[in-house]
Parts: structure tokens; sequence; C-alpha cells
């Protein structure tokens, strides 16, 4: 093999810490074992794709910035919006964690990586406004799954989250979804009429 992986390798042990890292935004409004980072990023890159398709823009491309778009967080933790007004509202910019991560990788695959950043970051593209709705469609799917369980202190992430969200598709959908409980799917599968 022409390229050293090795830096490669230990991105992919790096990335897994995502899979044990919680969301702490949730442990404010009660929830005791919140979802991970990466369980997040799962359903905000399947969010993203639809989203985009609806807009017309590049679904793969959307939901390839949303896989990516928390990676920075095995790096910073998830630092919730109350932590953030503690460091003077300054974090580290993910355009510099990309950069560190990605040292030693093939150069075509650290351009890629960086370059995923920079355009999620840079909230151009029509591709990163889909899936930077998708995060906030994410989290309001979530606040409502944990207000279904009991967790009666979500009405503020699921009416901020919602608040956030800019494009006419997402917003459309984010309305369906207020309207829809969460195991309706599981009762549309068992062909239950309401």
């Amino acid at each position: 093999m022409a390229d050293d992986l090795s830096s490669v390798a230990r991105f992919l042990y790096e990335a897994g810490t995502l899979k044990h890292t919680k969301r702490t935004g949730w442990w404010m409004g009660g929830v005791k074992d919140p979802e991970s980072v990466a369980e997040h990023s799962w359903r905000v890159a399947i969010i993203a794709s639809i989203i985009a398709k609806l807009e017309g823009a590049d679904p793969a491309q959307a939901a390839f910035l949303a896989v990516w778009h928390d990676t920075g967080e095995t790096r910073t933790g998830d630092v919730n919006h109350l932590g953030k007004k503690y460091t003077g509202g300054a974090e580290a910019d993910p355009r510099d964690i990309a950069a560190d991560q990605s040292t030693g990788f093939p150069t075509e695959l650290a351009d890629t990586v960086r370059n995923l950043i920079g355009e999620y970051e840079g909230k151009e593209t029509p591709e990163a406004v889909c899936a930077r709705d998708a995060d906030k469609l994410e989290c309001m799917i979530q606040g409502i799954e944990y207000r279904e369980q009991g967790y009666t202190n979500m009405q503020r992430w699921i009416d901020n989250s919602r608040g956030r969200i800019t494009t006419k598709s997402a917003a459309e959908l984010a309305d369906a979804v207020l309207e829809t409980g969460s195991l309706d799917w599981f009762r549309a599968a068992l062909g239950e009429t309401s």
C-alpha cells in the first residue's frame, strides 16, 4: 500500500468514542441515560438525506455532512449551551479539530474531511443548510421521544429546535412530526387504525 494508513486507523478508534459520548444537554432536562453523539449523528444523516431530497439538494452530500458534523466532539466532548456560557461562548473551531484529526491521512482523504467540516460550518451550500436543519429536527424528535417516555421537561428543547429550522421542507416535516406519535409507525406496520 502506497499510503501509511495508521493515522486513519487511529481515527477510526477515536470516532468510536462517540458511541459512548453522551449528549449532555439532555441531562438538564432530567434524562438519566441520554443518547450518544453517534446515535444522534446516525439519525441526523437519515433526516438530512430526506430534507435534501425534498429541497432539491444532493441527499448523499447532505447525509455525508451529517455523519461527520459532530466528529470533533471526540476531542471536546458534547458541550451543551449552558456550558458554552462559561467558556465565553468560544468553542473550539470544528475546522481546526478536523485539521488535527486528519493529520497524517492520505492527502485526498484529509482534504475531503477538512472540506466536509468546512462546508457544514460554512452554512452556505444547500446541503449544509439541509444537514443543519436535520440536526435541529433530530433534536426535536428526540425531545418528543423523551417526553413520551415520561421526561416532562422536554418542551423547551422541542420548541427551540423547531424554531431554529430554516428550510420549507424541514419545517413541514417538523410540523408532521409534531402531529405524529412516536409509536404511530408501529401501529401502522401492524395495520392498526387509530
